[in-house]
């Protein structure tokens, strides 16, 4: 049962749960910081322009990480620059989530059985939470990425946000 499902009461009080609030709020104003390195960034810019009108569903890019709560990996990814997709990523401000667009992003590409240096998937650097395929992918299956992650922030809760989940497992797999 999401926010807009809720009952009007008398007088036109909205009763509704904090997380169903929280939840709408981050999904409706989703800001995302590109971190364009080949082909799928001419794509990633396209679904940006004013024909797909992300605005609409509450995307709207910013050049600053710190402003950011989405990163959309497009591109081939090298080991010279795993570590300043880390870096840009542990700047972000929690919440934050990882898309990854493309065959190069998601696992290597072309390059993932004799590229030496280019990393066989971004998710060994920062962890993901959608991936979307295509060599390069089309707008539109940015857009439909965009609004997986809309569905999955729906679904999160402010108790055990999976950003701290995901933090306490990585910590455990270190302890271990």
């Amino acid at each position: 049962m999401g926010l807009l499902d809720q009952k009007f009461g008398q007088g036109g009080v909205l009763v509704s749960h904090v997380d169903d609030l929280v939840n709408w709020a981050r999904l409706s104003s989703l800001w995302p910081m590109g971190f364009g390195i080949a082909c799928c960034a001419i794509e990633m810019m396209g679904a940006f322009a004013s024909g797909y009108d992300l605005d609409r569903i509450g995307v709207f890019p910013r050049p600053s990480p710190r402003q950011s709560d989405v990163m959309i990996v497009a591109g081939t990814v090298t080991f010279k620059m795993a570590d300043r997709l880390r870096r840009l990523y542990e700047q972000m401000p929690e919440p934050r989530y990882v898309i990854s667009m493309g065959s190069c992003a998601n696992c290597g590409g072309p390059y993932w059985q004799w590229g030496y240096h280019v990393v066989k998937g971004v998710d060994r650097i920062v962890p993901v939470d959608v991936y979307v395929p295509g060599c390069p992918p089309r707008p539109e299956t940015l857009i439909g990425g965009i609004l997986k992650l809309q569905e999955k922030i729906r679904k999160e809760t402010l108790m055990t946000p999976e950003a701290l989940e995901k933090l306490i497992a990585r910590k455990k797999g270190a302890a271990v």
